[in-house]
C-alpha cells in the first residue's frame, strides 16, 4: 500500500513520486486533461490528469465535483503557474468518496454560511482559523504547566452565580426547586481547592445569557481561567501578560502561514512579545479619554465598548487597566488599601479595538465584607457557605484571572467577528446546527 504524506510534505519534497490525499477544492478541465487542486489539512496542490494514462476511468474522473474524497499517486514538480508553486502528474487514483453540487460557493451570505457551518469548516479560511485555535490552546497549557500549575475542573452545573445573575442560564436539574445554572466561570469552585494545590489553572466552556447580538458576544465561549494562593495583585497582572505573551509568540511561530492566508499583518502582533504592556488606573483611563478625545465619564461607571476601542488605539500593546469602582465589579474583588471605593481588580483591553481579554482580580478574604457585597447584590450569604468557609479556615491572600480564548483567537487572526474563532458558534439567536 501507497505511503500517503501530507500535501505541504510532499511540497517539501520537491520532486519524485508521492502519495497524497484529500478533497477536491477547485476543478476544471476539457476533454483530454482533468486539473483537480487538492486540499488536506495541510495545504492545496494542483495535480493533473491525462485522459491517455486514464482511458479505463475517465468519465469517473471527469464527472468529479469539488469536495470529492481522493487519494493520488504520481510525480511531484515544481511549476510556478501552479496555485501552490507544485503540481502532481498524476499515475493513480482511487475516488474514496464522490460529492455532488457543493452548496458552498463563492459570495455567499454570512447568513447562509452560519446555516452550513458544518460544511463552511473545510473552507480554507475556517481552517486557518482552527489551526491557530488548536495553537492558542496548546500554548495556554504549556504556559501554566510551565509556571508549575496544576490543571483542575469545577462543575458545569452550578447552585451560586458569581458574574452577576442577569446573564445566568438557569436549567431543569430533576425537577429541583432550587435554582441550577451552567457556569459562567470556575471561580467559586476552583478558590477551595487552591488551599490544596495552591496553583490552578483550567480551560473550560463558559456560558452568559447576555442578550447581545455584538461581533464580540458568545453565548458558550471557552474560558482560560487561574487561582493561586499566597498572590499579589500584580502577580495577577504579571501571568496575564506573560501568558498572552507566550500565546502570541507561539502562533507568530507556528502559523504564519495561516495568518497569512488570513490576510493579518503580523507586525501588528509582534510589539505584544517585544514591548512591556501599557498598565494604568481607571482613573488614569478616564484622563486620557478625556485628553484624547474630549469624553467626559462620570467617575463609577464602567468603561464600555467605545471607550476601550478609544483608548486600545493609542497604544500597540494591550492595556492593562486596574483599581476599578468597587460598584461596577465582582463582590470577590477586594478593596485597595486605603482607598474602600475600588477594588484590586484588573481587565486586560487588546489592541485594534478587539476588547476586553483578560479580567482578573485579588480576591476579598474579610468575610463580612464577602457577605455585605452579596447583600448589596440581592444574593443571600446562606446559599454561598461553602464558599464563606474558604475565608474561615486558614484562608491566606490569593487571586486570579480569566481569559475568553475566543477574543484573543480574534485578535490574533484579525476577524472581523468572533463567531467565526470557534467551529460552531452559540449565540443569542443561534443554537444549531
Amino acid at each position: 500500500m501507497a505511503k500517503y504524506i501530507l500535501i505541504q510534505d510532499a511540497m517539501k519534497q520537491g520532486k519524485g513520486r508521492v502519495a497524497i490525499r484529500g478533497w477536491i477544492y477547485r476543478e476544471r478541465g476539457s476533454n483530454k486533461l482533468k486539473f483537480v487542486t487538492l486540499r488536506d489539512s495541510s495545504n492545496i496542490i494542483q495535480c493533473v490528469f491525462d485522459r491517455q494514462k486514464f482511458a479505463a476511468q475517465w468519465n469517473d474522473i471527469d464527472k468529479l465535483q469539488v469536495e470529492a474524497a481522493l487519494e493520488i499517486e504520481g510525480e511531484i514538480k515544481a511549476d510556478a503557474r501552479a496555485p501552490t508553486g507544485f503540481e502532481v502528474q498524476a499515475e493513480k487514483i482511487n475516488i474514496v468518496g464522490k460529492s455532488d453540487s457543493f452548496p458552498i460557493t463563492k459570495d455567499q451570505s454570512v447568513e447562509f454560511l452560519a446555516e452550513n457551518r458544518h460544511l463552511w469548516l473545510r473552507s480554507r479560511k475556517m481552517t486557518a482559523i482552527m489551526k491557530v485555535r488548536s495553537t492558542v490552546f496548546g500554548a495556554i497549557d504549556e504556559y501554566f504547566k510551565g509556571e508549575g500549575f496544576y490543571e483542575y475542573h469545577s462543575p458545569i452545573f452550578q447552585s451560586v452565580q458569581c458574574e452577576g445573575g442577569s446573564t445566568l442560564f438557569e436549567v431543569d436539574y430533576f425537577g429541583k426547586k432550587k435554582e441550577v445554572f451552567l457556569a459562567q466561570t470556575w471561580q467559586l469552585y476552583a478558590e477551595p481547592a487552591i488551599f490544596a494545590l495552591e496553583k490552578i489553572y483550567t480551560i473550560a466552556p463558559s456560558f452568559r445569557a447576555e442578550k447581545s447580538k455584538t461581533s464580540r458576544h458568545l453565548t458558550e465561549y471557552w474560558h482560560a481561567e487561574m487561582e493561586m494562593a499566597w498572590s499579589k495583585f500584580k502577580d495577577i497582572q504579571d501571568h496575564g501578560e506573560k501568558l498572552i505573551k507566550h500565546i502570541v509568540k507561539q502562533v507568530l511561530e507556528k502559523n504564519k502561514a495561516d495568518l497569512e492566508l488570513l490576510g493579518r499583518d503580523v507586525k501588528k502582533l509582534e510589539p505584544t512579545i517585544n514591548k512591556p504592556f501599557v498598565r494604568m488606573t481607571y482613573d488614569d483611563a478616564l484622563k486620557i479619554l478625556k485628553e484624547k478625545y474630549k469624553m467626559i465619564i462620570d467617575w463609577g461607571k464602567d468603561l464600555r465598548t467605545i471607550e476601550e476601542d478609544n483608548l486600545s488605539t493609542l497604544y500597540d500593546t494591550p492595556i492593562i487597566c486596574t483599581h476599578y469602582p468597587k460598584i461596577v465589579k465582582a463582590f470577590y474583588m477586594i478593596e485597595e488599601p486605603g482607598r474602600s471605593e475600588v477594588v484590586q481588580g484588573c481587565d486586560f483591553i487588546a489592541p485594534e479595538g478587539y476588547g476586553e481579554i483578560i479580567g482578573g482580580s485579588q480576591r476579598e478574604h474579610d468575610i463580612e465584607k464577602i457577605k455585605e457585597r452579596l447583600r448589596d447584590q440581592g444574593e443571600d450569604p446562606k446559599e454561598y457557605e461553602f464558599y464563606l468557609d474558604t475565608r474561615r479556615y486558614g484562608s491566606v491572600p490569593h487571586g486570579g484571572f480569566g481569559m475568553g480564548v475566543e477574543r484573543v483567537i480574534s485578535w490574533i487572526c484579525g476577524l472581523d467577528n468572533i463567531k467565526d474563532a470557534i467551529p460552531f458558534p452559540r449565540t443569542m439567536e443561534r443554537y444549531k446546527p
